[in-house]
């Protein structure tokens, strides 16, 4: 059951008549405090003017029909310091973005089951380095590819060496890849059994149970912890989360990470109130945004299913720019420890739903040894994986600070987190296999050349 919120309300009088008008939604984010900036940029130490410069890459990237626009903020200290919805909804319409508009996050709702293993894992209800089998005994066979043969695509395994483990799944080191068509053979076998590449997002009549054992079945790309390969690993620690709390995906986010930080609009599965807030999504055609018309095993309209209880930890949330926002406040929080945050600011008052330990564990480095050894997420010097996330480990790439964690989602969504700064920031934007992967970069030197102190 829903909780009303009536903590914005309380500074804010109307006569009995607006209050009855306004009530069937004419002010959807009448409780949003974060609905505008909460601070200047000059007061957090960083300028107005060289933020304003999103603004025009924005404009100059929707002129040139590479990028739709959508919903940008920046927060440093616990302040919102920019916040805006650019470009359209749609071109057929024409509709402008706005800033209560839900997205479909993908893959950044890795990061929210990642928070829910550590949740779990500093409780003493696991350990990172447990076999999954303690937990789905659906892995005991699982077999690493040894052979395939090209002609029909039949295939022979060899026993894996080791078992996966929760730590396995946490970085991408279990073998388990994804039915992308960039895995070659391994794609091709992953389909005949029954696999796609929108089944990280939902299913229409698989529950998670159902999804993982299948995935139990998939051979592994290699032997667990020899190198990194991006998969179904986090969809598999969804159903852990599940096993271990003996509640669904689901209800546990809503009751410890939702709830506790006010994450209003983030769903597996839309309320049918909220299906008008879920943006369009974009394509391309020839390096040019259309609007996506491809059919597909599974619709792009996922979010607005029936509630199928297939709830992937990897890929199936969606939200806002505001309510993940929130969410990431909450990481910046934990590092700082108890006591470091007030209530009484916006993003700032966000608790911190893991300790401060445990959240350094969570953002170490996890691949020394496989970066070393050119098995890691990349080659560049600088760039690694933690448990649940990219990190920067050194400047160099971009400006950074080491200590930066970040990752995306497939439809254009971008989050990164840099502690050193106080620095947050979240893109949502809606377009598919997004061709113009140099805009979030350029978006990122323009927040960091905006820093002044």
């Amino acid at each position: 059951m829903r909780r009303l919120n009536l903590g914005g309300m309380v500074k804010y009088f109307a006569p009995l008549w607006l209050v009855v008008l306004c009530f069937g939604g004419c002010n959807r984010e009448l409780n949003k405090p974060a609905s505008s900036v909460t601070a200047t940029p000059e007061e957090v130490g960083m300028s107005s003017l060289k933020l304003s410069y999103i603004d025009s890459l924005v404009v100059q990237y929707r002129e040139e029909h590479k990028f739709p626009g959508g919903v940008f903020l920046v927060a440093r200290r616990g302040q919102v310091v920019y916040y805006k919805s650019m470009g359209h909804r749609s071109l057929e319409t024409n509709e402008p973005y706005r800033k209560d508009d839900i997205f479909r996050i993908a893959s950044m709702t890795k990061a929210v089951t990642a928070v829910a293993i550590m949740q779990l894992y500093e409780k003493g209800k696991l350990g990172l380095d447990d076999p999954v089998t303690k937990y789905i005994p659906a892995f005991e066979e699982v077999g690493v590819i040894d052979r395939i043969h090209p002609v029909d695509s039949t295939y022979r395994t060899i026993p894996s060496n080791r078992k996966i483990t929760i730590r396995h799944l946490l970085t991408h080191t279990s073998g388990l890849a994804y039915a992308k068509p960039r895995y070659g053979d391994l794609f091709t076998i992953y389909s005949k059994l029954g696999f796609n590449s929108r089944i990280g997002l939902s299913h229409p009549s698989w529950s998670t149970a159902q999804i993982v054992d299948r995935i139990a079945d998939l051979p592994l790309a290699f032997h667990p912890g020899e190198q990194y390969v991006y998969g179904y690993s986090i969809d598999v620690l969804g159903h852990v989360v599940e096993v271990v709390s003996g509640i669904d995906l689901d209800t546990y986010f809503r009751q410890n990470i939702f709830e506790p930080l006010g994450m209003e609009d983030t769903y597996f599965y839309l309320p049918k109130e909220k299906h008008g807030r879920l943006v369009p999504l974009y394509d391309y055609l020839e390096g040019k945004l259309i609007m996506y018309q491809r059919e597909e095993p599974i619709s792009v309209d996922y979010p607005k299913f029936e509630n199928a209880q297939a709830y992937m930890g990897g890929g199936g949330l969606s939200s806002t720019a505001y309510d993940y926002a929130r969410f990431l406040q909450s990481l910046l929080n934990a590092s700082q420890g108890p006591g470091t945050y007030s209530p009484g600011q916006v993003l700032r008052g966000t608790p911190p739903l893991i300790g401060r330990k445990t959240w350094e564990l969570m953002t170490s480095d996890q691949f020394e040894k496989l970066n070393a050894a050119g098995k890691g997420r990349d080659n560049r010097i600088g760039l690694s994986y933690a448990l649940g996330f990219a990190l920067t480990t050194r400047t160099g790439i971009e400006a950074k600070s080491p200590g930066t964690f970040e990752w995306g989602g497939t439809f254009s969504t971008k989050f990164f987190v840099d502690p050193k700064e106080e620095l947050i920031f979240v893109g949502m934007s809606q377009a598919t296999a997004m061709y113009h992967q140099e805009f979030y970069s350029k978006m990122t030197a323009i927040i960091y050349g905006s820093i002044e102190d």
